[in-house]
């Protein structure tokens, strides 16, 4: 048994599972030796990147909608019976569009998916990791949270709760033997991404579209070392102009322009 399955084994739960930098999480633990709990709203996805890791780990899968509080927590009830040593809470919802156009519903649903499921189910799994003093946490934010987003507005704030969480708990959970991160990705050549682009769009030339599974990667060899991390060299470079050199003015504008520029009208 490797020193990553001693730590963050047997299973480990993964949230929007089905598809983007969640696919690539589960296909990579599973080659890592831990079970994998796949969580999603999309069942016929869901079972379609089960039957892909099979043949080399154990499955379960639940299909909730995260942005239901009793769905969340009767899907973390099914999954009692398992020893969870690791989750990424990988799932989120986003609308990229100017404010005024987004209806409240759909930003009070990216409130709930990507800030009251997390918590739900970082409350309840970190309560057994601590018990067996043992575990991992994988928290996605996002390049978003570390400045105001026009466009992205409550998506940028939902990430900002994430990543101030998960920092939070890296340093506060670390006596009950629970490894904490926060991940920051810029923009992922996920289907979201893809699907949120228009015939309009144009990528900024400092923007680098990742890979779902670099991402993952740089995220699981990241954890036990960092409480965060700005994945992909060149977001790196661009998060430390944007938070350490430039005036918090000029930051928004330069991320208003960039934001507009991917998400016209």
């Amino acid at each position: 048994m490797s020193a990553f399955n001693e730590k963050y084994g047997p299973w480990a739960v993964v949230t929007g599972a089905a598809m983007g930098i969640g696919a690539s999480y589960v296909e990579q633990l599973a080659a890592r030796g831990l079970n994998v709990v796949l969580v999603d709203k999309d069942a016929g996805l869901l079972t379609e990147q089960a039957s892909r890791i099979r043949d080399r780990a154990e499955v379960r899968e639940v299909v909730t909608d995260l942005a239901d509080p009793a769905a969340v927590m009767r899907a973390l009830d099914s999954i009692a019976d398992l020893p969870i040593g690791l989750l990424v809470a990988n799932a989120a919802h986003a609308a990229t569009a100017p404010w005024l156009q987004i209806p409240l519903e759909d930003k009070l649903r990216q409130i709930r998916v990507n800030c009251v499921a997390v918590t739900q189910m970082v409350d309840v799994l970190s309560r057994a990791m601590a018990a067996r003093r043992r575990g991992g946490i994988i928290v996605m934010s996002s390049m978003a949270a570390r400045v105001g987003s026009p466009r992205v507005a409550t998506y940028a704030a939902t990430k900002a709760f994430d990543l101030i969480l998960a920092e939070s708990l890296w340093a506060e959970l670390a006596e009950n033997g629970i490894d904490v991160l926060a991940v920051l990705p810029g923009q992922t050549r996920t289907p979201g991404f893809e699907g949120s682009l228009g015939p309009r769009t144009k990528l900024p030339p400092g923007v680098k579209v990742m890979e779902p599974g670099d991402v993952a990667r740089e995220a699981l060899d990241a954890l036990g070392k960092h409480p965060s991390i700005v994945a992909g060299g060149v977001n790196r470079f661009a998060s430390a102009i944007m938070t350490r050199v430039l005036p918090r003015k000029a930051a928004i504008t330069m991320m208003a322009k960039t934001t507009r520029a991917i998400y016209p009208d």
